[in-house]
């Protein structure tokens, strides 16, 4: 409770992403597709699909600017992360742990929270302090739905 800004945000952050993890852990890989309640359709797996997608857009190419295609994404197929669950549920969770590590890193060699990375779509810069600040939130919501489609698939709440 005692830290820098850089300190503080990435441990918040680590503890979302763990806590999403954790909302996963003990489920049997093919329950992890189970949507929720109709009309939404919202997965575990879905989620997995949009956080390892959120990761990669914001971290590596919108703030480091890395030349990386778009994962379960296209203007053609936008909802395609929640759309479309194929492929094998614990590649999903190793592509997300992989891309978490990648952010870690582009964090770990940003100079300082000021550093602006390149533009949003809409051409306004953002610093990494608002992107770190920013992914809290994205994660502290889709940790809210992880916990009902959890309670949904087994009971398990609280994780």
């Amino acid at each position: 409770m005692i830290g820098d800004d850089r300190a503080m945000l990435t441990a918040f952050l680590d503890w979302y992403r763990a806590t999403f993890e954790l909302k996963c852990a003990g489920v049997p890989p093919e329950r992890l597709s189970d949507r929720g309640v109709s009309p939404s359709r919202l997965s575990l797996h879905g989620l997995v699909r949009h956080l390892a997608g959120v990761e990669r857009w914001w971290f590596r190419i919108r703030f480091a600017g890395e030349d990386v295609p778009l994962l379960h994404y296209s203007d053609d197929d936008p909802d395609q992360d929640f759309e479309r669950l194929d492929g094998d549920v614990t590649e999903a969770l190793s592509l997300w742990r992989a891309e978490c590590d990648a952010a870690r890193a582009v964090v770990a060699s940003a100079d300082s929270l000021d550093k602006t990375g390149a533009t949003t779509r809409d051409g306004q810069s953002f610093s990494l302090r608002w992107l770190l600040v920013n992914h809290i939130g994205e994660y502290a919501r889709h940790c809210g739905h992880a916990d009902l489609l959890r309670e949904r698939i087994d009971g398990h709440t609280g994780h």
